[in-house]
């Protein structure tokens, strides 16, 4: 009745959008504890120091989350991906195996001393340790979008006579056509996602109490953020396009809805496309700018989904919309980060009860964003999990149905239950006073640091 390749598709689908949440929150999150602990150092200020706590017990149940919820899809990849694994092992086991041991190690070997240290260690080595952290965070993502990137342009490989792929040049591998733009996206991401999650609770609290000093550094930083990073994702994501242009050309087109081959290709804004008939409609276009913005050229042409293989075509039906969700967040950040220099030139950042609501509002669109994102990455790759080499179909474990499906259930039920109750309590955590000491452990040696660094800020 069910598809066995359709539900390991489903399960991994979930587990990997339910882990992404997390390191896109707290590869954001481990720069700003940085930042602030560093200004904290050098201006002496006790904000600083309260927000470092405020946000440290969030950022420890967070990566918590993260890495419990990331471990799944290790086993995953056995039970489900096994073929995946067996012919893909010689390059990928590698490369997760050093974003283990150099990335994860740093973060967990650092983590305790940011955690429970500052009062044992001092403070510049904590600020070392918070740093180590931070750093740690990004050299994760640096090995798992080159492992990622390498399955949607490989190179620096060969193929045994087994059909396993195996390594010829390390570099190449590492560094694959698609990866500086990838992982310069996604870090950007990550800080978006993180400072609209600050700004919001920042606004939230504002609300309440409009001479909230903690609350006015919250939302600045976050907004100082947004008004810098937002513009610049644009730019990068137009990079990112034009390489995804070069190397997976039919992701472009159903991205863009492009069913036919056009010369001076349009933008559509807004159409319904349709996979069966391989046609859009009520389409809301721009003449020939989708041209201009795929290729930096009006006339140029742009290849449609019929001129592909058949077997070879991804869902346009469903990335087409969640590219322009992804985008769409994307334009309300930047709209967002200029509103807020504006006001802040108009000496009304802090007191402007509709913005607040705004940034409010726009929490969690990082989250929604970032996951957007990656279904247009992932789904866009389709029918392939390594690019024109290995199809998707031809790298499933021979799997039963009923046992995915009974997997996937508990998967669903465990993760909700678990994860959940991990959310709220973060939830819980965002409703307290920053400016207050509440919540902040008094007992030395316990998370977060000890109330005499306040008397001595």
């Amino acid at each position: 009745m069910f598809d066995p390749l359709i539900l390991a598709r489903f399960q991994f689908a979930f587990v990997v959008s339910f882990h992404i949440i997390f390191p896109a929150f707290t590869i954001g999150l481990a720069s700003y504890l940085a930042v602030l602990e560093g200004l904290w150092l050098w201006k002496k200020e006790t904000r600083y120091l309260k927000l470092f706590n405020y946000w440290l017990k969030i950022f420890a149940i967070a990566f918590g989350m993260g890495v419990v919820s990331g471990i799944v899809m290790s086993y995953q990849f056995g039970t489900n991906w096994s073929v995946f694994s067996d012919k893909t092992g010689p390059i990928l086991g590698p490369l997760m195996g050093y974003e283990v041991l150099s990335a994860f190690f740093l973060e967990a070997g650092f983590l305790g001393i940011m955690l429970f240290g500052m009062n044992k260690v001092g403070k510049k080595l904590h600020f070392f340790a918070t740093l180590m952290v931070a750093f740690g965070t990004f050299f994760s993502a640096f090995w798992i979008l080159s492992v990622n990137s390498w399955m949607h342009t490989p190179a620096g490989y060969s193929i045994n006579d087994v059909g396993q792929f195996v390594p010829e040049n390390w570099f190449e591998i590492i560094f694959n056509p698609s990866f500086p733009y990838r992982l310069i996206h996604m870090l950007m991401a990550a800080y978006l996602t993180t400072a609209f999650v600050i700004g919001g609770v920042g606004a939230w609290h504002l609300l309440k109490n409009k001479t909230n000093l903690c609350a006015k550094t919250m939302l600045s930083m976050a907004m100082w953020m947004a008004s810098v990073v937002a513009p610049l994702q644009l730019v990068a994501g137009d990079m990112h396009g034009l390489n995804t242009m070069e190397y997976q050309p039919a992701k472009i087109a159903a991205m863009e809805g492009h069913y036919e081959t056009h010369k001076g290709a349009p933008l559509i804004l807004f159409g319904i496309p349709d996979d069966t008939n391989m046609s859009i409609n009520s389409i809301i276009e721009i003449p020939k700018l989708g041209s201009l913005i795929l290729k930096h050229d009006s006339e140029a042409e742009i290849k449609g989904l019929k001129d592909f293989p058949k077997d070879e075509i991804p869902k346009a039906e469903i990335i087409f919309w969640s590219f322009r969700i992804m985008v769409g967040i994307g334009m309300l950040m930047i709209v967002v980060g200029f509103w807020s220099l504006f006001l802040r030139f108009k000496n009304s950042l802090y007191t402007s009860s509709i913005f607040h609501k705004i940034i409010l509002f726009m929490g969690p669109a990082g989250f929604i964003a970032v996951i957007a994102g990656w279904i247009t990455t992932e789904v866009g790759r389709q029918p392939f999990t390594v690019y024109g080499l290995l199809k998707t179909v031809d790298s499933v474990s021979p799997i039963d149905a009923p046992a995915v499906g009974l997997s996937l259930i508990i998967f669903i039920i465990t993760y909700f239950i678990v994860f959940g109750a991990g959310t709220i309590y973060i939830f819980r955590q965002f409703k307290i006073d920053p400016a207050s000491n509440k919540g902040i452990p008094k007992k030395v040696g316990s998370l977060g640091v000890s109330m005499k660094f306040f008397d001595k800020a």
